[in-house]
């Protein structure tokens, strides 16, 4: 839907404030990342909604890099949805999109979002790596190319795929399949970008154009059921591609192959463990029990949660493209290092995370707070990697 369409639903809000906090007001502070960071209610997603209600619907302000900027700050992490209190709070997220593409329309997207959507353009990643290197982390591992008739194709996205951190993570997970038993593969240097990063910028024509893209190469292939890496992908092809492949954010099949006894998790984990809620998985899918529910079926494994988990969880600030882009900016105030402290005031020794994109963002946060030798960062597909078997890499 066009922004005009939204227009009544826009003039509705009044600032409440309701989607600033979390639901039970139980967190002395704020759940909006881009309010906690700036407080000014420009940046808050009431004052948002009134600026693009001026400038984009009513034409009274005229659009500018300024409101550009803020609006490329939001994390789109939907915290606002979930705590909205009125019929239109699904619509919110919308909104914000909308607008987004409305700018992108009027060429005024800040620089790195543009220098994003172009090397997803050009490279089918927005790191700017050669297509032929999308595969090389799974070098030496045993996984190989998706083949026909295989079960499941293993769907890793660009962050699994290119960035070191993460790429631990993409590792762990295909070990583990391995160790399950079930047949899968990758597609290597023919995965491209899923798209969910270039609609939440705007670009739609981009977004249509990779999905398009993406169900050829999958049909081509016969694949009926994919697994993903991060929740991002997860959200992108399960909820925008054709609803004729059947997608799985890995945790869920990791939680129903422990059920059924292909994974043993008996050798079990010994330590105190805090778990993030990442934005794509929880708020956009409401998967919260999948990842705790592994958790606690390892044996050994203490989960403490922090003061905010599940829908009240605070976004690690990498989401709606911020973890490329940045426009958020640094310093002690951002999203990752507030949950960083979060995950350490637990007491617990392992912040786990089951997001490519949020491993990415706390783990440079927890160098930046210097708590390396007292908090770990690891994916969910690591614990299990280390459960299962020797993790081997």
């Amino acid at each position: 839907m066009a922004l005009a369409d939204y227009e009544g639903m826009i003039h509705r809000c009044f600032r409440c404030g309701y989607c600033k906090f979390t639901s039970d007001y139980s967190y002395v502070g704020f759940n909006c990342p881009m309010y906690n960071k700036v407080r000014l209610e420009s940046y808050s997603p009431g004052g948002l909604m009134w600026l693009i209600h001026a400038a984009l619907v009513k034409e009274k302000l005229k659009p500018s890099k300024h409101l550009s900027e803020i609006l490329y700050s939001c994390t789109l992490c939907r915290n606002c949805s979930e705590e909205c209190r009125f019929q239109f709070h699904e619509d919110i997220v919308h909104v914000l999109k909308a607008a987004r593409e409305a700018m992108v329309e009027k060429q005024l997207v800040p620089p790195m979002v543009s220098q994003f959507l172009k090397n997803v353009y050009d490279y089918g990643n927005p790191y700017r790596e050669l297509k032929e290197n999308r595969g090389h982390w799974a070098e030496n591992t045993g996984i190989r190319q998706y083949e026909k008739g295989d079960e499941f194709l293993y769907y890793v996205g660009c962050v699994g795929s290119y960035d070191t951190v993460s790429q631990k993570a993409a590792r762990a997970l295909g070990r583990v399949l391995l160790k399950s038993g079930l047949s899968f593969g990758i597609l290597g240097s023919r995965e491209i970008c899923d798209g969910n990063e270039v609609d939440m910028l705007g670009e739609k024509g981009l977004f249509e154009f990779l999905k398009e893209e993406n169900t050829r190469t999958f049909k081509e292939l016969g694949v009926k059921k994919i697994v993903t890496l991060s929740p991002h992908s997860y959200h992108a092809l399960k909820n925008s591609y054709s609803d004729e492949f059947e997608v799985f954010h890995y945790t869920q099949l990791f939680r129903d192959l422990i059920k059924s006894g292909a994974l043993d998790v008996s050798g079990g984990f010994r330590t105190k463990v805090t778990y993030h809620d990442p934005c794509f998985l929880g708020r956009y899918n409401h998967e919260y029990d999948a990842p705790r529910e592994i958790l606690t079926a390892i044996p050994g494994i203490e989960l403490i949660e922090m003061e905010r988990a599940k829908e009240n969880a605070f976004c690690c600030g990498g989401g709606g493209g911020n973890f490329y882009t940045d426009i958020l900016g640094g310093g002690e105030s951002t999203p990752s290092r507030i949950r960083v402290m979060e995950a350490r005031e637990t007491g617990a020794k392992i912040l786990a995370v089951s997001c490519p994109v949020c491993m990415m963002m706390l783990e440079d946060a927890l160098k930046a707070e210097g708590l390396e030798n007292e908090l770990a960062i690891k994916d969910i597909a690591e614990i299990m990697d280390a459960v299962c078997g020797d993790s081997g890499a």
